[in-house]
């Protein structure tokens, strides 16, 4: 989502993008900019990876499966996404020229090759950064590589998969020109966690569209609304939430609780044991799915106050933002870009990470003053639109493109 917003930008600043979906068709709730063509199809890449004999059919016939009808046929049927048992995959991605998937390589590198050499080329994360040495030989442009929450799933590898992916990651690090990280905060984990040098590290801060959110009412009418928008995971602390709204209702304040975002197949036990737990306690709760994006901005302007408080340091806070876009305040946990997304927009509070007293506590301190939530909500409204707007991230990223060694980005 991110990535496609960046594009969308870029080509709206008079840019030339090209944005190549790699295993499934993309998925966003905007306007989809992304190529038709879908590289290293995770049909593809699935037989290859397990059967020797796949690794030598013709092209002509891995079309079969590499169609867009065949990748959105086999997406319906999720596979887990669970990092734990793609410890090998992983690693093979990461060398790709003396890997299980070169076939896959050499087709896009062929397609690439027919297409207007680019003057940059960006990778979406460093679990693709095995592609940086190939193409740069290939198309001779500048590798950049956007850093945007990679360690949660690398962290989650079993060994040998993890310390064999992370070595293939530091070896390629110096066929990458630049590094852009979402954030203040992953920009210096990432320097320590990877061994990236200072100097080619770079910040381009995350943005969104702020199109379709309408100002905030000055009085919100009804019982107050807790709100949760994120992917249904264990990750992004939605028992977390629960457990704090628990004891914000039994202390007698008077409020409800919703969530929506994805929910992958997994996860549905996760999130059925929250509903019991709220019908046993004979609780409001309310789970609206995946929603569009008109679905989403609905969503979030009836709330008085959204947390998802992550167990993990996120390094983007993209809920957080949408939330604030429509004059939301936070309250989420002192780790992570959280602290320097409050800090630059004044439309939040932060609480002790995991801990569902001092969220209760935060969550309380907002619905029962009024003024201050709606300083917040205001404050929200208009830091997002200062500090963290889409065309303002495109303007960043396109400043450190041209910050590389292509003389042909440079004189565009």
């Amino acid at each position: 989502m991110r990535d496609n917003s960046l594009a969308a930008a870029l080509m709206k600043l008079g840019h030339d993008v090209t944005l190549l979906p790699l295993y499934t068709p993309t998925l966003t709730d905007e306007a989809n900019v992304s190529n038709e063509k879908i590289f290293f199809g995770g049909i593809s890449v699935y037989l290859e990876q397990n059967y020797a004999l796949f690794r030598k059919t013709p092209w002509l016939l891995d079309k079969l499966w590499d169609s867009k009808a065949a990748l959105k046929m086999a997406a319906k049927s999720t596979i887990p996404v669970d990092p734990h048992f793609l410890g090998e995959m992983t690693v093979s991605m990461l060398q790709l020229e003396n890997g299980r998937l070169e076939k896959e390589l050499k087709k896009m590198l062929q397609w690439l090759e027919s297409e207007p050499r680019p003057d940059i080329i960006n990778l979406p994360y460093t679990l693709l950064i095995g592609l940086a040495a190939p193409l740069k030989k290939s198309l001779h442009a500048p590798i950049c590589c956007t850093l945007q929450g990679e360690d949660l799933f690398l962290e989650g590898l079993h060994d040998p998969y993890k310390t064999r992916a992370l070595d293939l990651i530091r070896q390629s690090i110096p066929h990458v020109d630049c590094f852009l990280a979402v954030s203040e905060y992953y920009a210096e984990f990432m320097c320590r966690y990877l061994g990236i040098p200072d100097h080619k590290m770079e910040i381009a801060p995350l943005g969104v569209s702020t199109d379709g959110y309408r100002e905030p009412p000055a009085v919100r009418e009804g019982t107050p609304r807790i709100g949760y928008f994120a992917r249904i995971a264990p990750e992004k602390g939605l028992h977390i939430l629960a457990e704090a709204y628990k004891i914000v209702r039994n202390a007698g304040f008077d409020c409800t609780l919703e969530a929506a975002g994805y929910m992958a197949p997994e996860h549905r036990p996760y999130l059925n044991g929250i509903e019991k737990h709220f019908q046993d306690c004979g609780l409001e709760f309310r789970y609206h799915g995946a929603l569009d994006r008109v679905q989403k901005i609905a969503y979030l302007e009836r709330l008085d106050v959204l947390s998802t408080p992550t167990v993990y340091a996120d390094p983007k806070g993209l809920f957080v933002l949408e939330a604030m876009a429509a004059g939301v305040p936070v309250v989420q946990p002192d780790h992570g870009a959280f602290p320097e997304i409050i800090r630059k927009t004044g439309g939040g509070i932060l609480v002790e990470p995991e801990n569902p007293q001092s969220l209760a506590d935060g969550l309380v301190r907002i619905l029962r003053n009024h003024e201050l939530r709606d300083t917040l909500g205001r404050r929200a409204y208009a830091g997002v639109r200062e500090h963290y707007r889409v065309d303002a991230m495109a303007e960043r990223t396109i400043e450190i493109f041209a910050r590389q060694k292509s003389p042909a980005f440079q004189d565009a």
